[in-house]
């Protein structure tokens, strides 16, 4: 079985702890249009964000200082509106038997007043997914719902005619009441891919990193691009490093704003790097054993590799144990 079809079946180990992509609610896209109807549903729960601030509860009993599953991300409509959520801006997330699920716009005046309530906590995403602060249905929700917002907060207008739009379809298009056009939400594909040779994989190091901290390299994919061409496009211009055979492992959805992940294992075909100033500050190649390291966070000069929650710790933790797809 191939480690794609590993990791979708929940196989490999690493997969319960791939952030973002947790989420088991219907859609329901073809029931969008009933959404103010949802709207009246008594049983209907919601999530509140506020630019990059996501409001949290805590769950019912939970006690102690260890935030892991301490919390919940959606609480009563009702509760959600009370506290500030935005109901006219309500964005359908999809159905949790039944149950539907939203997201609402949260004014960030209001947050201060927020964080003082003793059952609510006000912090970002990634804190969430690092800490596992919900479970992952809930986080892999909140991916959904925090680029959902993004997609609003810069589609206010028409870019065909510059008019207001119109909201339509459960928060999932936009409508110009001059010109007609709609306007869909976009994700932004992106390639990170681990390059590897024989026993040693290649690693960067971006200025933006936390201090010690080593990853995959990785990229926007561009207008008539294939992945695979992206990957390899990419690792040239910022390690030159040439690239041949590319193998898809896993992808992860990244909300920040709105992009997915396409994780790549690269068969390098040379070795001699030269980095691009621009992106990296750094590139090495690392071998297995040391790699090994970085993942439990052991290695001597205080390297690490991204946390568990990232795609790039799996693409290096696939290729430490083995699973790196052969070259092709």
């Amino acid at each position: 079985m191939a480690t794609s079809e590993l990791i979708a079946t929940g196989e490999l180990g690493f997969w319960p702890h791939l952030g973002y992509v947790g989420s088991r609610l219907d859609r329901a896209s073809e029931r969008r249009a009933e959404t103010p109807d949802m709207l009246r549903d008594t049983r209907a729960r919601a999530c509140l964000i506020a630019g990059e601030s996501v409001v949290l509860r805590r769950r019912p009993g939970a006690s102690g200082d260890d935030p892991a599953g301490a919390y919940e991300a959606l609480i009563d409509l009702g509760r959600a509106v009370a506290l500030g959520g935005r109901i006219s801006e309500a964005c359908l997330l999809g159905l949790a038997d039944g149950v539907p699920h939203f997201v609402l716009p949260l004014h960030a005046a209001a947050l201060a007043a927020l964080a003082e309530a003793p059952d609510l906590l006000v912090t970002d995403l990634r804190s969430i997914a690092v800490g596992e602060m919900v479970t992952p249905e809930e986080l892999g929700e909140l991916a959904t719902a925090k680029a959902m917002i993004a997609w609003h907060a810069r589609r206010s207008f028409c870019s065909n005619c510059g008019h207001r739009l119109n909201v339509a379809e459960g928060g999932w298009r936009r409508e110009c009441p001059e010109c007609g056009a709609q306007h869909f939400p976009r994700t932004d594909p992106v390639v990170i891919m681990l390059t590897h040779d024989g026993d040693n994989c290649l690693l960067g190091r971006s200025p933006r990193f936390a201090p010690g901290m080593w990853s995959c390299l990785a990229g926007f994919v561009e207008p008539g691009e294939t992945f695979e061409e992206a990957v390899r496009r990419e690792t040239l211009e910022e390690a030159g490093i040439r690239t041949g055979a590319v193998r898809y492992v896993a992808s992860q959805p990244w909300p920040f704003p709105m992009s997915v992940m396409i994780g790549m294992h690269a068969q390098a075909l040379s070795r001699e790097i030269t980095i691009d100033a621009n992106e990296l500050e750094a590139a090495r190649w690392f071998s297995r054993e040391e790699a090994q390291l970085l993942l439990t966070r052991t290695h001597p000069d205080g390297l690490i590799a991204p946390p568990k929650m990232a795609i790039a710790h799996h693409l290096l933790r696939a290729f430490v144990e083995g699973r790196d797809p052969p070259a092709g």
